[in-house]
């Protein structure tokens, strides 16, 4: 099914189709997230919600379907000028650079966006993410997996997004990380300045924070509606193992 954009929607996925190596993963994928809100894509392991965000990034080509972030057609762009569109992606594994320092690492995300410095948006990090400013000369590597998390997503939003892309944002990490990674993004939504697409296997996170939700099954939007409309008998169908 294919959909129209509206002018309320930030992003839109109309109809997309993605193969890798001859098997087709994604099957008509269509949602629309609206601005200021925090939407999350959810399912089972093996049903396509990475490699959602991979074509949304372009990081996997699409077989077919239409990418509009703020109405504009995204899906012929590469990467880099996705990224400088507004799109903020911290991947599944968070991919920082191990062997600069953290201040580097947030570096790359202010010269992603073109500027060398920006004290305002770096003190808005480290109000977010207070741990990070004591880390300032550490290596990355150095830094345990919550850590890097809270290092991956502030150097996405050095970025200035208008749509921050977190895939897995509390895989492997310690309880107390995970509850200021979820304050975080409490704040981020008050300030209304971007939209969330948030990929995450833990319901609860994901009841708390979300606005909105998609489930996918074998490729394809199974479920989806305001958050409110995540009841025990849909999460026992499609996301109960």
């Amino acid at each position: 099914m294919i959909v129209e954009a509206l002018p309320s929607e930030k992003l839109i996925l109309n109809d997309l189709h993605v193969s890798i190596g001859g098997s087709t993963i994604l099957r008509g994928v269509t949602f629309s997230i609206k601005p200021k809100s925090v939407f999350c894509l959810m399912g089972r392991n093996g049903v396509g919600k990475s490699t959602t965000l991979k074509a949304l990034m372009g990081l996997l080509p699409l077989d077919s379907g239409i990418i509009q972030l703020d109405k504009t057609a995204i899906q012929k762009m590469p990467t880099a000028q996705r990224a400088r569109a507004g799109l903020g992606y911290v991947p599944q594994g968070r991919d920082i650079f191990p062997h600069l320092t953290v201040e580097e690492n947030l570096f790359i995300g202010l010269r992603a966006r073109g500027e060398k410095k920006d004290k305002q948006e770096t003190e808005r990090v480290f109000t977010l993410f207070p741990i990070i400013r004591e880390f300032l000369h550490r290596k990355g590597g150095m830094l345990s997996g919550g850590q890097q998390q809270q290092l991956a997503i502030s150097r996405a939003l050095l970025t200035k997004p208008k749509l921050l892309i977190l895939d897995e944002p509390t895989e492997g990490i310690q309880p107390n990380i995970i509850d200021q990674i979820g304050d975080a993004i409490k704040m981020l939504r008050e300030e209304g300045k971007m939209a969330i697409l948030l990929v995450e296997q833990y319901l609860d996170f994901c009841r708390e924070l979300g606005d909105d939700f998609a489930i996918l099954e074998r490729g394809s939007v199974c479920a989806s509606g305001m958050m409110s409309a995540l009841t025990d008998e849909v999460v026992k169908e499609f996301l109960t193992v």
